[in-house]
């Protein structure tokens, strides 16, 4: 299978660009999941004094989208925190009737915030799960051996030339240890550093994990999307990998922006009854886009492309 059939872009993309929201000047790398037989997402918005913001938003078919002008606010039980609001990169897991967002917050560098909501009107603020500093933050869909379960990346305060993706679990969403490798770069399009991207897929083969990939150029970092299987009991052994890349920057849109040549994946919609799997991703840190291909091919290009 070539791999330019496993994902096929919207042919409308990008679906959000910051025209859409008064005082934007980037929208991307953002989260999204059904809710009450529609969609809601949380937004990653860099204002036009460049500060990142989350920012809620709406949808009944998953491409328009109406995001709030106003940035999302959530409060905090601690008088040593308070409200938090600011940061980036967010994902949306459901566990039960909770929805959970993991996003890469700050507190004296960047860290991951973890928040719960169970209705998207009313929040409150858990926890700053790791000290600075770290990054993509990625919530399982279920508890694993009775704790819940987080992908992980150790960082720096800059733009980060390095980076592995750890897995490490919790008894309450607030103290987190046990951390395992899981893998880190390898040659190619992922050579530079990895990172988990949308909360990860059960199947039969293990959690699919779709994750970015960055090689550094002459022009500068290339972000790529690619797809591993990891051990449904044991997350952090790795069944498969894949060699070769599953989405890479090659459209205007995705190669132009305030920081070209990116395609950062973020967020999966999966249509139970069809298989169709809806990617969501960054595009250039400016705008976001869609993919689609179906669930079955993506296992299958993991599997006969792997290390």
């Amino acid at each position: 299978m070539a791999n330019e059939t496993v994902f096929t872009r919207y042919q409308g993309n990008p679906i959000i660009t910051p025209d859409q929201v008064p005082g934007a000047n980037t929208i991307f790398n953002s989260a999204v999941i059904e809710f009450g037989g529609a969609y809601v997402g949380v937004f990653r918005i860099d204002g036009l004094d460049v500060v990142s913001r989350l920012h809620l938003g709406r949808s009944r078919d998953s491409l328009k989208w109406e995001i709030d002008p106003e940035p999302l606010v959530i409060p905090s039980n601690d008088p040593d925190i308070g409200p938090q609001g600011t940061g980036y990169d967010p994902r949306i897991t459901r566990i039960g009737d909770t929805y959970y967002i993991t996003w890469c917050n700050d507190n004296h560098g960047p860290t991951i915030g973890v928040a719960e909501t169970k209705d998207f009107r009313s929040f409150r603020f858990i926890e700053n799960a790791f000290p600075p500093y770290n990054r993509n933050g990625v919530l399982f869909p279920r508890k694993i051996g009775g704790h819940y379960a987080m992908l992980h990346r150790p960082s720096d305060r800059g733009h980060t030339p390095f980076g592995d993706i750890f897995y490490c679990t919790s008894p309450d969403l607030v103290h987190w240890g046990r951390h395992r490798h899981v893998f880190g770069p390898r040659g190619g399009w992922q050579s530079l550093k990895v990172g988990a991207g949308p909360v990860p897929i059960e199947t039969d083969e293990g959690w699919l994990m779709i994750y970015h990939g960055t090689r550094l150029t002459c022009s500068g970092y290339v972000y790529c999307a690619g797809a591993a299987l990891l051990d449904l009991e044991k997350p952090w052994q790795v069944r498969y990998r894949t060699r070769r890349y599953l989405l890479a920057p090659t459209e205007l849109y995705e190669r132009l922006g305030d920081v070209p040549n990116v395609v950062f994946p973020v967020a999966t919609l999966l249509d139970e009854k069809t298989g169709r799997l809806t990617l969501y991703y960054g595009c250039a840190d400016t705008c976001v886009g869609v993919a689609y291909a179906r669930l079955s091919d993506v296992i299958e290009f993991t599997k006969s492309n792997s290390f």
